[in-house]
C-alpha cells in the first residue's frame, strides 16, 4: 500500500500535516474529511510535491485571458440542478458538465471544482477558489443550499436570478447598440476627411498664402500628424482607451465613473433603478435563503456596479448592527435609492416579509428599465445630434473663415 505525504487544513484554518498509508487520494481526501479537515497538498513517499493549487494558479493566470459568460453559468446552474434532482452524485454530475461546455477556459474550471470535491472539499469551498468566475452571491447561495440539502433548488433560483440580469444587460446593450453605430460612422468620417479632404485645402492656403485663424491651424495640423503618421495616431488612440479603461479600475478613477454617471440624465435615473432593481432581487434571495440580513447585505453590495450604491449597503449593514432597522440606514441615500424603495423596505419590516416585499420591488424596477431602455435612443439620438452639429460647426467656420478673409481683401 503506497504512503502519501499530505497536508490539510481545518475549515477554522487549522493545518495538519502527516503521512499515511492508504490505497488512493480519494481514501485519504475521505479521511480527512471525517476529521474536518481538507487536502491542500499530496505527494507520494520519494516522488516530488503533487500541489492541489497548481491548478488553481494554471487558473488564476489563464483567467486574464479568458472569461466566463453569464450564459455559460446560466446553463451549468440549470444542468447541474438537473443532474442533482435526478440523483446524480455531484462529482459525475460536474464531469459531464465539463466535457459538455464549449469554453475551454469554463471546462478547466468545472474539472478543478470536480477534482476538489472529490478530494473531500465542500462545492462551496470550491467555487469560493474561482472568484473571478463565481460571484460571492453565487458561493454563498450554493453555501445555503448545501446547509439545508436543497442545493439542486437554490440552483434554480441562482439560474433564474442570473436569466433575468441576462435580460436585463441584453436589453440595456440593445438600447446602446444605435447610438454606438453614430458614434463610429462619425469617428470613420472624421478621419476620412482629417486624410483626405483636408491635406487639398491646406495647399490650397498655402499657395494663397492666407493668414490663417487658429482653429484652422489646429485642424490642419490635426490632419497632418493624421496624414503622415497614421499607424502612430492610431496606437496613441488605443494607448489613450488603454489608459481610461486602467483609469476606471483604480478606486478614484470609478468613482469619478460613477459620480458622473449619477449626475448626467438620463443615465442618472436608468442607474438608480438598475440598482435598485439588483438589490431588491438579490437581497430577497438571501434573506429567502436563510442569510443573516447584515451578511446579505454586504454579499449585495458586491453584486451592485456603482461604487456609491456599494457604500451605501456596506454602511447599512453597519447600521444594522447597531440596532437601526434597514429603512432608516436607507433614509440617508435618498440621492441614491428612489423614495419607493425606503417605503417598501419599511412596509415590508413591519410587516414581516421583507423578501416577498424586495421581490415585488425588483419586478417594478426591473419593468421600469424595460421601459427606460425602449426609448433610451430615441433620448441620446438628439443629444449626439447636437455633439455631431457642434463639431461640424466647429470644423465649417475652421475652414471657411480664411475663404471669407480672402473675399474681404479682394
Amino acid at each position: 500500500m503506497p504512503t502519501f505525504i499530505y497536508k490539510a487544513k481545518s475549515a477554522d484554518g487549522k493545518e495538519k500535516s502527516g503521512a499515511a498509508d492508504v490505497s488512493s487520494e480519494h481514501e485519504l481526501a475521505q479521511l480527512l474529511h471525517q476529521e474536518g479537515y481538507f487536502l491542500t497538498e499530496i505527494h507520494l513517499a520519494g516522488e516530488e510535491k503533487k500541489l492541489v493549487s497548481a491548478g488553481r494558479k494554471f487558473l488564476s493566470a489563464w483567467q486574464i485571458f479568458k472569461k466566463v459568460s453569464l450564459a455559460e453559468k446560466l446553463v451549468f446552474s440549470r444542468h447541474l440542478s438537473v443532474m442533482i434532482k435526478s440523483g446524480l452524485a455531484l462529482t459525475r454530475s460536474l464531469e459531464i458538465l465539463s466535457l459538455q461546455t464549449q469554453n475551454s477556459y469554463f471546462r478547466q474550471v468545472i474539472s478543478q471544482i470536480k477534482d476538489d470535491v472529490s478530494r473531500g472539499q465542500t462545492f462551496s469551498d470550491s467555487l469560493a477558489k474561482c472568484p473571478g468566475v463565481f460571484s460571492d452571491f453565487f458561493i454563498s447561495m450554493v453555501k445555503v443550499g448545501e446547509t439545508a440539502g436543497n442545493l439542486d433548488e437554490v440552483l434554480v433560483v441562482l439560474a433564474d436570478q442570473m436569466a433575468k440580469d441576462h435580460e436585463l444587460r441584453s436589453k440595456i446593450r440593445g438600447a446602446m447598440v444605435y447610438p454606438a453605430v453614430i458614434v463610429v460612422v462619425m469617428a470613420v468620417i472624421g478621419v476620412l476627411m482629417m486624410t483626405m479632404v483636408i491635406p487639398k485645402l491646406a495647399a490650397t492656403f498655402s499657395d494663397l498664402n492666407i493668414t490663417l485663424p487658429w482653429t484652422t491651424q489646429i485642424i490642419i495640423g490635426l490632419s497632418n500628424f493624421l496624414s503622415g503618421h497614421f499607424i502612430v495616431g492610431f496606437i496613441l488612440f488605443l494607448m489613450i482607451i488603454f489608459l481610461i479603461r486602467l483609469l476606471l479600475r483604480t478606486n478614484r478613477g470609478k468613482r469619478a465613473f460613477d459620480w458622473t454617471i449619477l449626475k448626467t440624465p438620463p443615465f442618472s435615473g436608468l442607474s438608480r433603478k438598475i440598482n435598485s432593481a439588483y438589490f431588491a432581487r438579490n437581497l430577497s434571495s438571501l434573506i429567502e435563503a436563510g442569510v443573516p440580513i447584515v451578511s446579505a447585505l454586504q454579499i449585495v453590495a458586491k453584486t451592485l456596479s456603482n461604487s456609491f450604491f456599494r457604500e451605501s449597503l456596506f454602511f447599512s449593514a453597519q447600521q444594522i448592527q447597531k440596532g437601526d432597522p434597514l429603512s432608516k440606514a436607507l433614509k440617508e441615500f435618498a440621492h441614491l435609492f428612489p423614495i419607493m424603495v425606503v417605503q417598501m423596505v419599511e412596509v415590508g419590516e413591519t410587516t414581516g416579509t421583507l423578501s416577498g416585499t424586495l421581490t415585488h420591488l425588483a419586478d417594478f424596477y426591473e419593468y421600469e428599465v424595460t421601459d427606460i431602455t425602449k426609448n433610451l435612443s430615441s433620448v441620446i439620438e438628439p443629444i449626439l445630434m447636437v455633439i455631431i452639429g457642434i463639431v461640424v460647426g466647429f470644423f465649417a467656420v475652421s475652414m471657411l473663415q480664411p475663404i471669407y478673409s480672402l473675399m474681404n481683401q479682394i
